[in-house]
């Protein structure tokens, strides 16, 4: 199929369900755009949005690491939780902890609470771009840190007999996340669940952006048992832990770009689950890059790997220049 340039009367992924005029996207929002010269950039280094009165999403500025990590921040009765903890180490480019104290401070303030214990997980110990700020919760009081070796992470969740068919609970109280390991991109890799939004955190295993296959047989697994929870479940977004895709079909922003203004949104329908299982079984044995509308799989290749291989169906769309 030919290229062409990005027209609104095309309505962006014209396969959407979604009626919306976007539906992958504002290309008009401004919302962490980055910069072209990322040390003029003065954006915050974490964008911070409260989706209800008990959950957070924050977010490491682009100019401050290129891939941008989500982390999120749950609330419960007796504790909060925090998934992820980015790609910086350092405080002073990367203030994790003093947002994350800021935010449990002003909750507590709101709901009366002297104390709130906080426990810090990571959708993958492996993962360098979810894990780097971990250590700057140690020493925390009344704080608990997830292990990162695989076998510590088995006994953390009681799975040790059981993974990765098993599945493991938090109890933040009256707000239980489930536990449910999905290797495939990362060995070690798990995704959690929350009934009190419908949300799944997927972490690299599912999210808008370039997936980096470690070993197919597991990671069709893995998908296979999100499909099964998501059908059992109400689901009502997938949500991961980075954006790569823009709001075009099948387009991704190349590694390291500091200037994103085009991008995807974060959240994907859950009816993605069945996509991907499909398509990643199309991929398993094989070393290739496979596009679909709002992710990538890559199996056996090079995170920056090409095809011109687009899919059928899909319209094949250039983003606007954005400079």
């Amino acid at each position: 199929m030919t290229q062409s340039n990005y027209s609104p009367s095309l309505q962006g992924n014209p396969m959407s369900a979604t009626g919306s005029q976007y539906p992958n996207g504002n290309p008009n929002s401004t919302y962490n755009p980055g910069s072209n010269i990322a040390a003029m950039n003065r954006d915050p280094r974490i964008q911070v949005m409260q989706y209800n009165e008990d959950t957070y999403i924050l977010r490491e500025n682009v100019c401050v690491h290129w891939e941008a990590p989500f982390t999120y921040l749950l609330f419960g009765n007796k504790g909060a939780l925090l998934i992820d903890t980015g790609a910086t180490p350092e405080t002073a480019y990367y203030p994790l902890r003093t947002t994350v104290d800021a935010i449990v401070t002003r909750w507590s303030q709101m709901r009366g609470k002297k104390k709130v214990p906080l426990t810090v997980v990571l959708t993958s110990g492996e993962d360098i771009a979810q894990n780097q700020g971990l250590g700057q919760f140690a020493g925390r009081p009344d704080t608990t840190l997830a292990p990162r070796p695989l076998a510590e992470i088995k006994q953390f969740y009681k799975l040790s007999a059981s993974w990765p068919s098993g599945a493991g609970k938090i109890d933040l109280g009256d707000r239980v996340l489930d536990v449910i390991p999905t290797p495939g991109a990362h060995k070690d890799g798990v995704t959690f669940y929350d009934p009190y939004t419908d949300f799944l955190y997927t972490g690299d295993l599912l999210y808008p952006g370039k997936i980096n296959i470690s070993n197919d047989k597991d990671y069709v697994a893995s998908l296979a048992r999100l499909k099964e929870w998501k059908d059992k479940h109400p689901v009502k977004w997938v949500m991961g832990g980075h954006i790569e895709m823009q709001f075009v079909p099948g387009k991704a922003y190349p590694r390291f770009a500091t200037y994103k203004p085009y991008e995807r949104l974060l959240q994907m329908e859950p009816q993605v689950i069945d996509e991907a299982l499909t398509y990643a079984q199309e991929v398993v044995g094989k070393q290739m890059a496979l596009v679909r509308p709002d992710f990538i799989l890559l199996n056996g290749v090079s995170p920056d790997q090409k095809t011109p291989v687009f899919p059928a169906g899909v319209p094949n769309i250039n983003a606007p220049r954005p400079f």
